[in-house]
C-alpha cells in the first residue's frame, strides 16, 4: 500500500478502546498517525498527531481539500456515541475502514458493514452478517447465521450460538452465552457471564443464568 495513504488514517476517539484499534491497525500494517477527540490527550501511547474535534476537522479545508486521502475509524466503545460519530462521518462522505485482527477465523461467506472491529482470536462462522460499527471483542465466538445489527458490542469471551440475532446498540457482556435461535432487541445490555435462553423483546439490563431483567 502507498505509504502516504497509510499515514492518513485517523482514529476518532483516543482512549482505551481506540488503543486496541490502533494496535490492530498496526498489525494490519495500516498504522494510524492522527486522532480526533474533544481535547488533546496527555496520554499518547501511539504517538499520534492531534487534529482537533472531529466535527471541526471534518469541516476544515485540510479535510475537504484532501478527502480522498483520509481514512477513518471510530474507536469509541460507547455504542450510542459510536453511532452518532459514525453517522457524522457518513454525512461528510468520509472513508470508513474496518479493523480486523489477522489472528481471527472468519468464514468466507460472512458479510461485514463499515467501521467494524474484530479483535484477536475471534471466530465468525458461515453466513453471519455483521453491521456497521460493530465490535466483536477478544475471543468472542459468533456461530453460523448470526446477525449482529449496527453498533452492537460483543464483549470478550461472549458466545453467540447459531442463528442468534442481536439488535442495534446492544451490548453482550464478557463470557455471556446466547442460546441458539435467540433474538435480542435493540438497546439491551447483557451482563457478564449471563446465559440468555429466551428471546428479549424489551430494552433493559439483563443478568444471571437464566438471564432476567434487572433494570428497564
Amino acid at each position: 500500500m502507498n505509504q502516504d495513504k497509510i499515514k492518513k488514517i485517523i482514529l476518532i476517539g483516543y482512549s482505551g478502546h481506540s488503543y486496541v484499534v490502533a494496535d490492530i491497525l498496526s498489525i494490519m500494517k495500516l498504522d494510524a498517525n492522527f486522532y480526533c477527540d474533544s481535547e488533546e490527550k496527555l496520554n499518547n501511547p501511539f504517538q499520534l498527531t492531534y487534529l482537533g474535534k472531529e466535527a471541526d476537522f471534518l469541516a476544515s479545508n485540510l479535510y475537504l481539500n484532501n478527502r480522498d486521502n483520509w481514512q477513518t475509524f471510530v474507536g469509541i466503545g460507547d455504542n450510542n456515541i459510536r453511532e452518532k460519530v459514525f453517522n457524522l462521518l457518513v454525512d461528510k462522505n468520509a472513508h470508513i475502514i474496518n479493523a480486523i485482527h489477522p489472528k481471527t477465523i472468519i468464514a468466507a461467506s460472512a458479510i461485514f458493514g463499515k467501521g467494524v472491529m474484530i479483535a484477536a482470536n475471534t471466530t465468525i462462522n458461515p453466513l453471519c452478517k455483521i453491521g456497521n460499527g460493530v465490535i466483536c471483542n477478544t475471543s468472542s465466538s459468533i456461530d453460523h447465521e448470526c446477525i449482529i445489527d449496527d453498533f452492537a458490542h460483543i464483549a470478550p469471551g461472549a458466545v453467540l450460538c447459531g442463528n442468534v440475532k442481536i439488535g442495534k446498540r446492544t451490548f453482550i457482556g464478557a463470557n455471556a452465552v446466547i442460546k441458539q435461535g435467540i433474538s435480542i432487541c435493540n438497546d439491551v445490555k447483557i451482563g457478564a457471564g449471563a446465559c440468555v435462553v429466551k428471546n428479549i423483546t424489551e430494552p433493559g439490563i439483563y443478568i444471571g443464568n437464566p438471564a432476567k431483567l434487572l433494570i428497564k
